[in-house]
């Protein structure tokens, strides 16, 4: 795939070593598209390849591009390894210090005695950022199935339901709709417990006030990330105050966010409404984050995000105001940075729908 080869490229035009040797099941799954939890990514100079066990031979032969060749450990995985590296004449080996553990690194020095290891820092991290139209694709198709499983969960909630339901109930009709899993841990909390940013589905039932539904679904690796609160009984002027605020705060954002613009300032136009509003100091996190193999990528759209954005990033927009003690509202869309402006690739809707 020209796509692959293309990360092989500027990989290598990065590297500051002879080879770099890939653990991690995020950074092998970028550089070769496939899915596997044992063996190693080896790209020298010349050549690329993916080393595995039996499990994941068969399969990695059949999706794996040309790019790469496909092995099969077979006895001593150290001494395969060494035998490579010695063909490609490679004394400096770059590892994945972002990644690797203290005792995977120095198992690795004691297999390869010989070489001097060095650190690559950042380098596919920095690549994954901007992602290609492969990427995209994959992130929107995700969004689609999370938008579908939110629009039949809200029309068959019902009052009796426990949040662990709700969140069961979402994570159920994604996976019926094609998603590979959940993109991360799926927040249903409600009431008092919707003050809570990151709060966990309890086994109670759904509390009165809003209902905060945090979730994603993934294709080809890919997630998508969205929120939405919801009203469960009536609303209080109050509610209604904080979440018009917070809708307010996100479409300012949503409309200012392009190219060229760091996070700290798009940032700090959501931040500004709320503040002024009279909430400061109730919106705590940052305003968003990069999205693709992880849940949590760069960019940074947040008071350190320093970077610019530019063309392939996906982010999130995500301004939130939580009440200690009384209630919380977020509201989450994702939006791709294009040469010809931002798109915002969530098309749930973002009245306040009450239960």
């Amino acid at each position: 795939m020209d796509i692959i080869k293309d990360r092989l490229t500027k990989l290598r035009a990065s590297m500051k070593c002879d080879a770099v040797i890939l653990a991690s099941g995020i950074a092998s799954r970028y550089m070769t598209d496939f899915d596997f939890s044992d063996g190693y990514v080896l790209i020298t100079a010349d050549d690329a390849y993916l080393l595995t066990d039996f499990r994941y031979i068969e399969a990695a032969k059949k999706a794996v591009c040309t790019e790469y060749k496909v092995l099969m450990f077979e006895g001593s995985r150290a001494s395969q390894i060494s035998s490579i590296l010695a063909e490609a004449h490679v004394t400096a080996l770059g590892y994945e210090d972002r990644a690797l553990t203290c005792s995977h690194l120095e198992g690795l020095k004691r297999d390869f005695p010989l070489l001097r290891f060095e650190p690559v820092g950042t380098i596919i991290d920095d690549m994954r950022e901007y992602k290609d139209e492969t990427e995209l694709a994959r992130i929107e198709a995700a969004q689609r199935i999370a938008e579908a499983a939110l629009e039949y969960t809200l029309g068959h909630i019902t009052r009796g339901m426990t949040e662990r339901e709700v969140a069961l109930e979402l994570e159920y009709q994604m996976r019926k709709r094609g998603s590979e899993g959940v993109a991360f841990d799926t927040i249903a909390v409600s009431g008092t417990a919707s003050a809570l940013p990151h709060g966990v589905p309890r086994d109670v039932k759904l509390e009165q006030g809003f209902l905060t539904l945090d979730f994603g679904a993934v294709v080809g690796g890919y997630r998508s990330d969205m929120t939405r609160t919801v009203v469960v009984g009536s609303v209080t002027p109050e509610m209604k105050k904080v979440y018009d605020t917070v809708l307010a705060a996100q479409s300012a954002a949503l409309e200012a966010i392009e190219c060229g613009k760091t996070g700290v300032e798009i940032d700090k136009i959501a931040r500004d409404i709320i503040d002024n509003a009279g909430y400061k100091g109730c919106f705590g996190h940052g305003l968003g984050h990069g999205v693709g193999l992880e849940i949590h990528e760069g960019p940074r759209v947040s008071k350190a995000g320093e970077k610019k954005l530019a063309p392939g990033h996906v982010v999130t927009v995500e301004p939130g105001i939580y009440l200690e003690g009384k209630f919380g509202v977020r509201i989450e869309d994702m939006v791709a940075l294009r040469e010809d402006g931002a798109v915002n690739l969530t098309r749930a809707p973002k009245e306040l729908i009450i239960i």
